[in-house]
């Protein structure tokens, strides 16, 4: 009796795993058979109807091979968002889902590649050899599998270095006015990074083709594109694609991460993101809010920047640094989005067309400008240097203001102002050059203690020259302490400070 109890279990078991398997391959058939219609098609978006079973993000595809994702799901019809442009689609043509939620190749094989926020190849060397997809939207880490930013991410650019310190799993926030160099710091940012083991990721949503094309080119020529990914949605595609591209760049940083190296990923630009999310939106009805968009507006892109942090050591320790750029409109940064974005990020650099118009650049605003978490993870050298800098700075471009205002200045209001012109002489950067912190230390050093009173204007730029070029040669071991995080000693304080007098001498100046 109890053999023909197992016997009968055993025999019952087998039928119902062979009854689940045939209603699971029924339900499949019934899923693949489904085909739905679009009934309306607008710029950008289409109401389909047809697909009962279809889920919220995934990829659907329309007769003649265009791709779009749903967005809305609405009781008798669902909101596609188109991914492409396909002329030949219309109202009645046909819609049929995929069964996959819109997702992305990542790996190794998109080092060097240009792509579209689709995974699609758009620099015309070949199909990605890459074997791993995964969703362009993902949970963010959760709190306790978050490790505290401790190392620095250094930009080479001196006014940030030492004013404004990053590090990596930072959200630095780049505002400014429409041509005053935010890409520029970015690039920048990128090129600093050669031989420091950071992947870099470039996002561009809704900009210019030739703009896009002429940063490719730059990383090309100074041999950063084999360490970087592309990923452009131009001003031309759609904006479902410009939509859905910040988040697929973002998965193809997280693969990196999770694998416990450093990335980092620049947004350029989120107000770009945020109109294209608001005309998605107004199209497929839903309701509007402050300045016409949606009321969920800030968490688009709280939930985008949130996937940056620094994972603990015991997941691989790796690290996604978010560099989201927002353009504003008349300085003021207190538009929504801008607002939005400064209380969602770390801080913020500000670029200020004031600056820039006098040819102060980079056209950094220190006054404005904050990191909220980077002073921790700034190198130790850097703290004894331009601890008090900042502050200084600061106070100079306040008094400058005022002083325009007095011709009768007393002695030290003038020393005052001497020297904060010649610490802004300091702080002016040309592009393409990163500085080694070594260099940026010395040279600050030498700023703050007076060395460069005595100099005119015009002649601050050679003596930081020399100063550098004096430095790397002549005190090798002192460089080396530096970059690696070590306390400088009083010592090395006189060391460096008597190497900066030397080069000044040699201009002819003590």
């Amino acid at each position: 009796m109890p053999q023909n109890s197992d016997s009968l279990k055993t025999v019952l078991e087998q039928f119902f795993q062979v009854s689940d398997a045939v209603l699971s391959n029924h339900e499949t058939q019934l899923k693949t058979q489904e085909i739905g219609t679009i009934t309306y098609l607008g710029n950008g978006i289409a109401r389909v109807t047809g697909l009962p079973r279809v889920k919220s993000e995934e990829l659907v595809t329309f007769e003649g091979k265009g791709l779009g994702m749903v967005f809305n799901l609405d009781p008798h019809e669902v909101g596609v968002i188109l991914l492409d442009i396909n002329e030949k689609l219309t109202a009645g043509c046909q819609v049929y889902p995929t069964g996959r939620v819109m997702d992305v190749p990542v790996g190794e094989g998109l080092l060097g590649r240009v792509v579209d926020g689709t995974g699609k190849p758009l620099d015309n060397q070949g199909a990605i050899a890459t074997v791993q997809r995964l969703p362009i939207e993902r949970e963010a880490p959760a709190i306790m599998d978050r490790g505290p930013v401790t190392v620095p991410l250094q930009t080479g650019i001196k006014v940030i270095d030492a004013l404004i310190p990053m590090g990596r799993g930072q959200r630095e926030l780049i505002l400014g006015d429409r041509q005053t160099g935010k890409t520029a710091i970015a690039l920048d940012t990128i090129l600093n990074q050669r031989g420091e083991g950071v992947i870099c990721i470039y996002c561009a949503i809704g900009q210019r083709s030739s703009a896009v094309a002429k940063l490719i080119s730059e990383l090309r020529i100074h041999q950063m594109m084999d360490h970087c990914i592309v990923v452009v949605a131009g001003g031309e595609n759609p904006p479902g694609l410009q939509y859905i591209t910040p988040y697929a760049a973002t998965s193809m940083a997280e693969y990196f991460r999770d694998k416990g190296q450093d990335v980092l990923i620049i947004y350029d630009d989120l107000i770009q993101h945020a109109r294209a999310y608001r005309e998605l939106s107004l199209l497929l009805r839903r309701p509007p809010g402050r300045e016409a968009f949606p009321g969920d507006i800030f968490y688009i892109h709280s939930r985008l920047l949130e996937r940056s942090t620094r994972l603990r050591s015991e997941l691989g320790g790796g690290s996604l640094t978010a560099l989201p750029i927002v353009e504003t409109e008349a300085q003021n940064i207190s538009a929504y989005i801008p607002t939005n974005l400064v209380s969602i990020t770390d801080g913020q650099i500000y670029l200020t067309p004031d600056l820039f118009q006098k040819g102060i650049l980079p056209a950094v605003d220190v006054g404005r400008s904050v990191s909220r978490v980077g002073g921790k993870t700034q190198l130790r050298a850097y703290r004894a240097v331009a601890g008090d800098l900042r502050l200084s700075y600061s106070q100079f471009e306040e008094l400058e203001s005022f002083s325009r205002f007095s011709t009768r200045l007393d002695a030290a209001t003038r020393h005052t102002l001497e020297r904060g012109r010649r610490v802004r002489e300091v702080l002016k950067q040309p592009q393409y050059q990163p500085i080694p912190v070594a260099e940026q230390i010395a040279v600050l050093l030498a700023v703050s203690q007076g060395l460069f009173d005595a100099l005119p204007l015009d002649k601050i730029a050679d003596a930081e020259a020399m100063i550098r070029l004096e430095v790397t040669d002549k005190l090798p071991k002192i460089c080396q302490r530096i970059t690696k995080g070590k306390s400088l000693k009083e010592s090395d304080h006189q060391d460096l400070l008597k190497v900066a007098e030397t080069a000044i001498a040699e201009l002819g100046y003590n």
